[in-house]
């Protein structure tokens, strides 16, 4: 058996190149929960942006709600600027089905309607359930159906990714 070895501050790296050539300089970042939300705060210092950086939370919206409840869903939704008109770039850590996109992007609505969405996501693993594609994908892997991957963030800030599977 193969393992994946992934290097997240490599990819953060590549992923800050991206989002500098995707935004404008009245785009807000806004990361999904949890780790769209820690690569959206890095982003907005690293790229030394004024005030902070929105977050989003998919768990109110998600199709499976009724099986998850609230699990997973510490971080809430936090939005300070009006998302009427506004250009967004959500930021995720890891995309694969699309789910999660479609419903942040239900949650997203709730709050106005944006002028422009663009989607960036650290690594983008296949297995699309739903017609979402990212504006810019650090990486790209193929993993099996019954493997996860996860960001994870040391106390330092620095990023690695957990891969778990049978």
């Amino acid at each position: 058996m193969s393992t994946l070895a992934l290097d997240a501050e490599a990819l953060y790296r590549e992923l800050l190149r991206g989002v500098q050539q995707l935004r404008t300089p009245d785009t807000r970042l806004v990361g999904i929960t949890s780790g769209g939300a820690w690569l959206a705060e890095r982003l907005q210092h690293d790229l030394q942006l004024a005030g902070s950086a929105g977050v989003i939370s998919s768990a109110m919206h998600r199709d499976d709600f009724a099986r998850r409840g609230l699990s997973g869903a510490s971080q809430q939704t936090q939005l300070d600027f009006d998302v009427t008109d506004a250009r967004i770039l959500l930021l995720d850590d890891v995309l694969y089905t699309g789910r999660t996109i479609r419903a942040v992007l239900n949650e997203l609505f709730d709050y106005g309607r944006p002028g422009a969405v663009q989607l960036a996501v650290l690594v983008d693993r296949g297995g699309r359930e739903l017609p979402v594609q990212p504006d810019f994908a650090a990486a790209r892997v193929v993993l099996p159906a019954a493997h996860s991957l996860a960001l994870a963030r040391d106390a330092d800030g620095r990023f690695s990714f957990q891969v778990e599977g049978p």
